[in-house]
């Protein structure tokens, strides 16, 4: 029987991200839902779970570490992995010694597979192919290059008979700087072959550093391999380039709920984070939002403009044009918006209706309730069926505390009513249209609560001014 490999997976993200300009580690700025970093381990974890190889994740840190170390501790999917400090950032090649001086089993493994912490757009598929060619033949060490047309910043693969070599950008020549063949960053070594060069790697460039790439020499036993998808390579180093990434995920993202079933209006527009679960019949209109935890259920219609984040909308659900939905659940067959807010903690039961400019909030609605529009409802439950008018309140806060409004099933509401928290409506109640109730009202019951009208004949002269029109 074949002995089964064991295999490495390092990262590196020690680096400072001085070109992002941001107050956080590099490897946490935000991506589509995630951090950088989360998308780099899941596409080290989704190779080694493909290939079925015995492997460790190890993550080296240095700039903010703690910062990184807090954030994947609360990491709950995912598999465990070790942490590599190196305190000095002296390069590439010094931070792999520091795997090896840290890692007291390091030479239990057959492969070192290495990737950059700024790299989200890599896939599984790239790890797997330079992992194979390197196990099923000769080679010492291989790594993954591109073509690009605008190579500045980047390290040039030097091709010289069937050898090659890598010159960073600083230190190369400017016929060298010509060439558009560059290093992604992405090695695969034979860990034997590895350790035994990564201590006699000098120091002896512009910029001081101990140079990963060194390992390519004529005299070794190396390949790199040219990738056409030069895009899944893209290194984060500022915030241009992650909006650039974002939008290449998101091209990624949308294509694939499309060809799950998802029907889009214009598939370009939708921000569509890596977190949300989208069912199939669905349709999404332009220019519309969904974040975080959002489930979107089968056959469920969301108009432009909306914004849903960490919310549940069940199959046949209809959210119209610009309505916003925050950590809130929305029962199947449902009609929300346009223009409606619902806040945190709201729950709307099937076959209920949330009309224009209505906002709720920890607001439980049964089944069937209508609040049209221009509602105001916090801190309430609403019983089955019950239809509430043209501007209605609930009054929850008093300018210390909030209280709530408890309103049963089969009733009606008028226009322009006001409830004062605390209070309970009974089931099959109505309620008289300009009314304020602050006291609870039995089943049944009706309640008419208003300012007694006076009319007085032939007075309406006396209030009305007539405009002068000037000749």
């Amino acid at each position: 029987m074949e002995k089964k490999c064991k295999i490495a997976v390092v990262i590196l993200a020690a680096g400072q991200g001085t070109r992002m300009r941001v107050d956080y580690p590099k490897p946490l700025a935000p991506l589509l839902g995630k951090k950088i970093i989360d998308y780099v381990l899941e596409t080290a974890e989704g190779f080694l779970e493909k290939n079925s190889l015995k492997g460790e994740l190890f993550l080296i840190l240095g700039h903010q570490r703690q910062e990184v170390t807090h954030y994947l501790c609360q990491r709950k999917t995912g598999m465990p992995y070790r942490e590599i400090v190196q305190e000095k950032q002296q390069g590439t090649a010094h931070a792999i010694r520091c795997f090896f001086e840290q890692v007291k089993n390091a030479s239990d493994f057959d492969y070192v597979l290495i990737l950059c912490g700024d790299t989200p757009l890599i896939e599984e598929s790239h790890l797997s192919l330079l992992f194979a060619e390197i196990k099923n033949g000769t080679l010492d060490a291989n790594l993954a290059s591109f073509i690009e047309a605008n190579p500045q910043g980047y390290g040039r693969i030097c091709r010289e008979a069937n050898t090659f070599t890598i010159v960073e950008e600083k230190d190369a020549t400017p016929s060298q700087k010509s060439i558009c063949e560059v290093n992604s960053g992405l090695y695969c070594f034979k860990a034997e072959f590895l350790k035994k060069n990564i201590f006699e790697i000098k120091n002896e460039n512009i910029s001081k550093e101990f140079y990963l790439t060194d390992c390519f020499s004529k005299k070794a036993k190396t390949k790199a391999i040219v990738f056409p998808d030069a895009e899944a390579f893209l290194g984060i180093n500022d915030l241009v380039q992650l909006e650039h990434a974002g939008k290449i995920l998101q091209k990624r993202i949308n294509q694939n709920w499309a060809r799950k079933g998802v029907r889009f209006l214009d598939i370009s527009s939708c921000i569509i984070e890596s977190t949300v679960e989208i069912a199939r019949g669905s349709t999404l209109y332009p220019n519309l939002i969904l974040e975080g935890a959002t489930v979107i259920g089968q056959n469920c219609t969301i108009g432009a403009g909306v914004v849903i984040q960490n919310s549940h909308i069940e199959k046949n659900a209809t959210i119209k044009a610009y309505s916003m939905i925050e950590e809130s659940h929305v029962g199947s067959e449902c009609d929300i918006g346009p223009f409606a807010r619902l806040r945190p903690g709201t729950i709307i039961a099937g076959q209920a209706k949330v009309g224009n400019f209505v906002e709720l909030k920890k607001a439980k609605l049964e089944r069937g309730v209508k609040i049209s529009h221009l509602s105001y409802v916090g801190d309430a439950s609403v019983g089955e069926n019950t239809n509430i008018g043209c501007g209605f309140i609930t009054c929850n806060y008093d300018g210390s505390s909030k209280h709530t409004t408890n309103i049963g099933r089969d009733c009606f509401i008028g226009s322009d009513t006001q409830t004062i928290a605390p209070v309970a409506i009974g089931d099959n109640c109505y309620i008289a249209s300009g009314s304020t109730i602050n006291q609870s009202m039995p089943d049944g019951s009706f309640a008419i609560s208003r300012g007694r009208q006076v009319t007085k004949e032939n007075m309406a002269h006396k209030f009305i001014k007539k405009k002068v029109v000037k000749k």
